[in-house]
């Protein structure tokens, strides 16, 4: 299984479209073959700030999951709503 942690804080007024956009891409991925769990939540301590936690049955899958069009379309959206204020890491759990 491979687990998928991000982060995304809105600069200035995109936090509405950050949202939106957020949302759609949880409920498409959500749909796609091995994805186990895909969620995003707003941080309470800063509400310009979301986080995502994904699931994915494989590597081979989350690497689909990047290729697609929507997906490419989203990350377009997250780096215009944040400049450099967002990040994504990967971790193989050994559950293969």
């Amino acid at each position: 299984m491979i687990i998928v942690l991000g982060e995304a804080t809105a600069a200035g007024s995109t936090l509405d479209e950050l949202i939106a956009a957020s949302l759609a891409h949880v409920r498409r991925s959500r749909t796609e073959p091995g994805c186990l769990s895909h969620d995003v939540a707003r941080d309470p301590e800063n509400p310009n700030r979301l986080l995502f936690t994904e699931r994915w049955a494989d590597r081979a899958d989350l690497e689909r999951h990047f290729e697609v069009p929507a997906s490419r379309e989203f990350v377009a959206t997250v780096r215009r709503c944040c400049g450099d204020q967002f990040a994504i890491a990967t971790y193989a759990t050994g559950d293969d």
